[in-house]
């Protein structure tokens, strides 16, 4: 299976690879980020959203737990689990019915991971000084199809 690894050099880079993901996104798919606090993780979702439209201020739904977005004929929810206890609580935002027919990119994914089932594709983003390396890896034939459309843009 396909793997994309990405060296990002900056913000400004990070934006970009979100929108180039955006521009190929099926109308329905599961992405888990991966890294430590200011990975870089809201960034490349901020440049998600911002590449379907959205102006206003994306921050990482730490409190709430997921923000809604419905951008040009596509349901997005932005999930940040950081404060998750136990991965047993997503039970009261009833999280699996956000899985289906959607977009749905989710921080901090390994803290509900006896709860949540395989995303389409595992997103781990390293700190090198104050640059990132991106990994997508795909979990499914749907991720897979994505990373390819992704690799071609190039």
């Amino acid at each position: 299976m396909l793997q994309i690894k990405k060296f990002i050099e900056n913000e400004e880079a990070m934006l970009r690879f979100g929108a180039e993901l955006a521009e190929i996104a099926p109308k329905a798919f599961v992405i888990y980020f991966y890294g430590e606090l200011g990975a870089g993780k809201t960034t490349l979702v901020r440049g998600f959203l911002r590449a379907l439209g959205y102006q206003g201020a994306v921050k990482s739904p730490t409190y709430t737990l997921v923000e809604s977005y419905y951008l040009q004929g596509r349901q997005i929810y932005h999930f940040d689990l950081y404060r998750l206890a136990y991965s047993e609580e997503l039970d009261f935002i009833g999280m699996r019915d956000y899985l289906h027919e959607s977009i749905c990119l989710v921080e901090w994914a390994d803290r509900g991971k006896d709860y949540l089932p395989n995303p389409d594709i595992h997103c781990y983003i390293e700190i090198q000084n104050s640059a990132r390396v991106v990994v997508f890896k795909p979990e499914t034939d749907r991720g897979q199809d994505v990373l390819e459309r992704l690799n071609n843009k190039r």
